[in-house]
């Protein structure tokens, strides 16, 4: 409510947002697992690749319901229903299945992804990996988590980084044809260069592996931003740089996460292996 003397709504508290973020996400876990149909209803979005299930849209409508119970004066945008950042207040971005392929297969890499964003910037993030028992969350300014199985949160630190030619890298591709053949360009020049490559399929769950230490980076163009809402904070507060590819802050289109020390290194490689044709 707003304030008698003032009229101006107070300051949200980070920790009952989270505390509705991971009601909400645990709610769609629940659901897209528990209730998964034998046959899923599948509808086709930017291209005959790009789908949309039926429990994409349940999922997304789950949390709504909840926060909407929870936090009624705040405004929502996700994935299936849209909607806009507000200026001022809360913000709820919502991804319900983020690796819909993944889901739709039943291959491990999905997630449900809940993130109150204020002014323009996450606040709260919470990443929910059915798959593997896990869920990560994080608030601004207090550290990243990650829950496993039951057994106790801990607190994710990024530890020292590899040299780059060790480093194992995360990557995804769009579902635009020309794009996608651009994409692979630039993987096969960079693969003789690290480690190796992995492509798991779900952008939160990457920048999460990020924050984990499962992977030392991670990047990808042509994302949306109910992809990297929560998980770009579950990077950064894990110690992780999050940036555009080609400089900057990040944005939808352009996701760059790695250890701060190598971030630099990482964006001149993929420079040199012709990233940029992939950013238009």
């Amino acid at each position: 409510m707003p304030d008698p003397e003032t009229g101006t709504e107070p300051d949200p508290d980070p920790e009952e947002l989270l505390a509705a973020a991971r009601e909400a996400a645990a709610a769609a876990v629940s659901l897209i697992v528990d209730e998964r149909p034998t046959r899923l209803r599948v509808s086709d979005k930017s291209t005959s690749t790009d789908h949309v299930t039926e429990m994409d849209v349940a999922s997304e409508n789950r949390i709504r319901e909840i926060l909407g119970r929870l936090r009624p004066a705040d405004a929502l945008l996700g994935e299936e229903h849209g909607g806009d950042l507000a200026a001022d207040g809360v913000t709820w971005i919502i991804d319900p299945i983020d690796g819909t392929t993944n889901y739709l297969y039943d291959h491990p890499g999905y997630a449900v992804s809940v993130a109150a964003w204020v002014g323009g910037e996450p606040l709260v993030g919470v990443v929910a990996d059915p798959t593997h028992r896990r869920t990560y969350w994080a608030r601004r300014g207090a550290g990243s988590f990650c829950e496993s199985g039951g057994t106790g949160a801990r607190r994710l630190a990024l530890a020292d980084p590899p040299p780059l030619e060790r480093m194992l890298v995360a990557t995804g591709f769009g579902y635009e044809p020309s794009r996608r053949a651009k994409q692979a360009e630039v993987v096969a020049e960079l693969i003789s260069q690290i480690r190796d490559i992995r492509r798991m399929g779900a952008a939160a769950v990457d920048m999460c592996s990020v924050a984990a230490g499962r992977v030392d980076a991670y990047y990808e163009a042509g994302l949306s931003i109910w992809d990297l809402a929560a998980g770009q904070l579950i990077a950064t507060e894990a110690g992780a740089a999050v940036e555009a590819i080609e400089g900057g802050p990040p944005k939808p289109g352009s996701v760059l996460v790695c250890h701060p020390d190598r971030i630099d290194s990482m964006r001149s490689l993929l420079l040199s292996c012709g990233i940029e044709s992939t950013l238009t």
